[in-house]
């Protein structure tokens, strides 16, 4: 790692990876200097894409490229301990896509390999790191709406998606749960932390995949949050935090909000709106700028995306995985 540049590395060479090497390559201070899929053919159109030196048909070459500072693992979830651990296991830092493994044994495994390596790891989760979310999270911690009482979060897309695509392949921890419903669940442990307890209901298809999944947590302190995803049904993606003293809505995109407007007792209401040097709403610098930010601090984790964090947001899809009776093939 240079002074003035990260070097990274990409693993696969799909739409996620597409989108945020798109971010990357607008960086001033990032450099993306190889790119591998499990095809050379795939790896070496990506490169060209992007304008990247190198290209690997397979993951142990870019694994082993000591010129790479992070490797961003954008692989479906099943395939994420094992890319992320090759690399772990290499001296690599590490970014990996959300959901961060299939499960939380998965997730502890990287975790522990990461602190033996002294490694830094992060999850992906680039809500966490949105400009506004921030602003958000800061104002419900300072009290803004008091006790935080209830969360309420949904995601869903229409579909319809056929049983041979990715969201509806057990095998390659398809569902909406980890790929949409991770959303609404992070949202809720970035207010509430880890929920007392969990209920959850679904409607799963034929090959066993969640098709859309409503869950309801409850805390301690008396909190409850009701979440949904979906693949069969477009929602509304907003979200609203209510507390003893007021509420904050999030009218539409709430995991890439462009605005929020909090409500106080007795107050007009407020609109926090994304500053345009910030945007656009759906950009993945903030998470990219975070993670570069970290390594030339030395830290070995993000305190926006901290370990522990992710780490209990993989027990309660567990939870709810176990309620609604998802078992992905893998896990036996």
């Amino acid at each position: 790692m240079t002074e003035q540049r990260v070097r990274w590395g990409v693993l696969a060479t799909g739409g996620i990876a597409a989108a945020f090497t798109a971010e990357l390559v607008d960086l001033p201070d990032a450099e993306v200097v190889a790119v591998a899929s499990r095809t050379e053919a795939s790896a070496k159109a990506f490169a060209e894409r992007f304008g990247i030196e190198r290209a690997y048909g397979g993951w142990d070459a870019l694994a082993n490229d000591a010129d790479i500072d992070v490797v961003y693992v954008a692989t479906p979830h099943a395939a994420h301990r094992a890319a992320a651990g090759l690399c772990l296991e290499a001296g690599r830092n590490v970014l990996v896509e959300k959901a961060f493994t299939l499960n939380s044994r998965e997730a502890a495994e990287l975790v522990a390999l990461a602190g033996e390596r002294g490694g830094f790891l992060m999850e992906a989760m680039w809500m966490y790191c949105n400009p506004l979310v921030r602003r958000l999270k800061a104002l419900v911690d300072d009290g803004a709406i008091g006790e935080v009482r209830t969360v309420q979060a949904d995601f869903g897309l229409a579909g319809p998606f056929p049983a041979s695509h990715r969201l509806r392949d057990p095998a390659q921890g398809g569902g909406a749960l980890l790929d949409l419903g991770v959303y609404p669940v992070s949202f809720a442990h970035l207010l509430l932390g880890e929920p007392a307890d969990v209920k959850a209901s679904a409607v799963l298809s034929p090959e066993g995949a969640d098709l859309q999944t409503a869950a309801l947590f409850s805390w301690d302190s008396g909190a409850l949050a009701a979440l949904h995803c979906s693949i069969v049904g477009g929602t509304g993606t907003s979200a609203s935090v209510t507390g003893s003293l007021g509420r904050i809505d999030i009218p539409d995109g709430f995991f890439h909000p462009d605005r929020f407007v909090l409500h106080r007792d007795g107050r007009d209401p407020e609109e926090f709106v994304l500053d345009p040097a910030d945007g656009p709403r759906n950009t993945l610098r903030h998470e990219a700028s975070e993670v570069m930010r970290a390594l030339r601090a030395g830290e070995t984790e993000s305190p926006l995306v901290p370990l522990d964090g992710t780490l209990a947001v993989m027990r309660t899809l567990d939870a709810v995985r176990e309620r609604i009776g998802v078992r992905y093939p893998q896990e036996g």
